[in-house]
């Protein structure tokens, strides 16, 4: 069933902590992935899964640094992965399926922002890389392990910031327009939040459902590229500074939270699903027209099968 593309409400708000948002649920048994989890929102995404019982799984790049991180947060494990390269992935994917577990939270939370321009090793513009043909690989290669369990969540995180650039699938990859950092993430953002919009279209009958998130904006490691005039330019787009643990809120509540059981296929944000605006809103909130179009999500996914040479199973 189409969830709709409003508020429930859900009585929370911009000032719930990631922890409220939970709901008081006992995650014991579950597993989660939570990609990025040993910083930032991450952490505190990792943290409250973990604390509520879950086993959660953190893959980084750097794997040593990542346990220090988590060092103290019980029911947590650390494997390699980096999301710009597709054989990491493959690889990571590959040990998690041979360990035979279920797979009931997949957390979509590690991404770059205000990149210089770089490419992978495939030649594809490295913000899109990281933030949308990596989690899309991890996904499609954790499949079995999602389905597996008849009641699975796969959680992306998009951005407010798709307010500012749709996919140019005419130039994805800025070969022949100038590159800017800012149209960039927003592409990227907004090809987080179609492909979760596919996802769900693809995964309810197997009882995965998918959800793209604006996390609060909160001070993380994401633009250590950008200069002061551009955090602050980042600041006034993305809504007002929060702390961690607010800023990790929606994300748990799309996560866990038996609000959402049954529901999927929508963009959140303030814990809560956001409301749909037109085209030309100026203001920060809301779900822009082009995160919706579920025409526009089924030819991402068809693009992204073709830039990745993946697909679902079966």
């Amino acid at each position: 069933m189409v969830t709709p593309q409003r508020p429930l409400p859900s009585g929370f708000g911009p000032e719930t902590t990631a922890l409220e948002a939970l709901g008081g649920r006992d995650l014991t048994g579950f597993v989660g992935i939570v990609t990025g989890g040993h910083s930032g929102l991450g952490l505190v995404v990792t943290r409250v899964l973990a604390d509520a019982g879950a086993r959660v799984v953190v893959p980084a790049r750097d794997p040593g640094r990542a346990a220090e991180a988590l060092a103290g947060i019980p029911r947590t494990e650390v494997q390699q992965l980096d999301l710009v390269e597709p054989d990491s992935i493959d690889r990571f994917a590959e040990s998690f399926l041979a360990s035979g577990r279920p797979l009931h939270m997949l957390i979509n939370n590690a991404g770059v922002m205000g990149h210089p321009e770089r490419r992978d090793r495939r030649g594809y513009d490295r913000t899109f890389a990281v933030n949308h043909l990596g989690h899309y690989q991890l996904t499609a290669r954790l499949w079995p392990a999602l389905t597996e369990t008849g009641r699975a969540r796969v959680v992306t995180l998009s951005s407010r910031g798709h307010r500012f650039a749709n996919v140019d699938f005419d130039d994805l990859h800025f070969e022949r327009r100038p590159y800017d950092m800012t149209v960039a993430y927003a592409q990227s953002k907004t090809a987080n939040a179609l492909f979760a919009l596919e996802l769900d279209a693809r995964g309810e009958a197997l009882g995965v459902r998918s959800f793209s998130v604006h996390p609060g904006v909160i001070t993380t490691g994401l633009n250590r590229h950008m200069d002061e005039t551009e955090r602050g330019q980042a600041r006034a787009a993305y809504g007002p500074r929060r702390t961690a643990e607010q800023g990790a809120a929606t994300t748990v509540w799309c996560a866990a939270n038996r609000q959402l059981d049954g529901m999927g296929g929508v963009y959140c944000e303030d814990v809560d699903i956001a409301e749909p605006v037109a085209a030309s809103t100026t203001a920060t909130p809301g779900a822009r027209p082009w995160i919706l179009d579920r025409e526009l999500a089924e030819r991402l996914w068809t693009v992204t099968e073709e830039l990745t040479g993946v697909g679902l199973p079966g």
